[in-house]
């Protein structure tokens, strides 16, 4: 297994490749020459082949758990979703939502993977809105006994497996799915990517149909990082100006306990520069959030990079963690890191189900679920 292929750093990979013969980054993240998704393909139909792979011998949904403690805070966490197939629905049928901004990069190269291997090997991250949590508790309730799954990633996350394969419970989860809105979390890019492979092949009624892990919104266990951003290269940057009227704070620990006690009512955004830490800090408009505030006040009106240096990310970067974005700062050469409060699950669905877009990497949903854990072979 391994986590999601946009998420492998080549030192990943190549750990990867050393941990296991059968490792998925063979498949997932091979290159992107046409011979590279032909061998990956001939990896995926060899393990099959082989019994590396096999599929269950009835059918039915996976209740995935994950158990991790927060970056930033150190809380321990939890929570159960569930995995199955769920169709392709265009946007305009106001079915699956989205709230990010795709790039045709990253679509190009999984739809070759998709075209060469016909199997779905990445979840989309989906999300329904359950208040009652009916379906958690039968999640709970199928989750007895030892999993089929127990493994701990690199990020001492703890992933958790168990099938679902009680003909009444898969009905009651079908039941309660019937009428859900539903809203990508992590995986635009994969959606979108089935989306076209649906579109390519009218004929075919495996390609309807998509691999999603489904998690309630309101799962105390669902968790949202905010994703800071740190520039470097930036001509005619100026730090005493930047933050000038902005409050100093005395250090990152004191960002963590301002943004500790939420201030619903305020943009807050920490700024670290070579001198120190400081907060810029004004009164929230209506709807306003902190992302598209830092985009547009920030970035391109204070110091001039635009829509498409960001899309291009020529100055940006996008670390996790506060200290690792300070760190940055500190000890890497950057010349600012940009520190955000979480965007809060509300707002992003007020946004996401109104028919809006945010910007890319405005959320961060902690911890991604892992590539290999169940394989959708068309």
């Amino acid at each position: 297994m391994t986590q999601p292929y946009d998420k492998i750093s080549p030192e990943m990979r190549a750990r990867y490749l050393a941990a296991s013969p059968y490792n998925l980054v063979r498949v997932i993240l091979g290159g992107r020459e046409a011979s590279d998704y032909v061998q990956a393909a001939a990896h995926f139909n060899d393990w099959i082949r082989d019994g590396i792979l096999a599929q269950d011998a009835v059918p039915g949904f996976y209740a995935y758990e994950q158990e991790f403690e927060v970056p930033d805070t150190g809380e321990r966490a939890r929570r159960m979703g569930f995995i199955g197939i769920g169709k392709i629905e265009d946007y305009a049928s106001q079915i699956v939502f989205r709230h990010e901004q795709t790039l045709a990069g990253p679509k190009k190269d999984r739809l070759e993977l998709l075209r060469h291997a016909r199997a779905h090997f990445g979840h989309i991250f989906m999300l329904y809105a359950e208040p009652e949590r009916a379906i958690d508790r039968l999640l709970e309730a199928s989750a007895q006994g030892a999993p089929v799954m127990n493994v701990v990633d690199e990020y001492s996350a703890r992933h958790r497996l168990w099938a679902v394969t009680d003909a009444p419970a898969i009905a009651r989860v079908q039941a309660l799915m019937a009428d859900k809105k539903l809203l990508i979390a992590d995986g635009h890019h994969r959606y979108e990517t089935a989306l076209a492979y649906r579109n390519e092949n009218p004929g075919d009624a495996a390609a309807e149909f998509v691999m999603m892990t489904c998690i309630n919104m309101h799962s105390p266990g669902l968790k949202i990082l905010a994703t800071h951003r740190v520039l470097r290269n930036v001509q005619g940057f100026d730090a005493e100006g930047l933050v000038a009227g902005a409050r100093r704070l005395a250090s990152v620990e004191a960002l963590k306990q301002e943004f500790a006690k939420p201030e619903p009512g305020k943009v807050r955004i920490g700024v670290a520069v070579a001198d120190g830490i400081s907060m810029i800090e004004r009164a929230r408009g209506a709807g306003e959030l902190d992302v598209p505030v830092l985009h547009t006040e920030i970035l391109a009106g204070k110091l001039g990079i635009s829509e498409e240096a960001v899309r291009d990310e020529s100055h940006i970067t996008y670390i996790r963690g506060l200290d690792a974005a300070v760190k940055e700062v500190r000890e890497n050469g950057a010349q600012v890191a940009f520190l955000l409060e979480p965007t809060p699950i509300e707002e992003m669905a007020r946004i996401a189900f109104g028919g809006g877009v945010m910007p890319q990497k405005s959320t961060d949903f902690y911890p991604k679920l892992l590539s290999g854990v169940t394989i959708y072979k068309l």
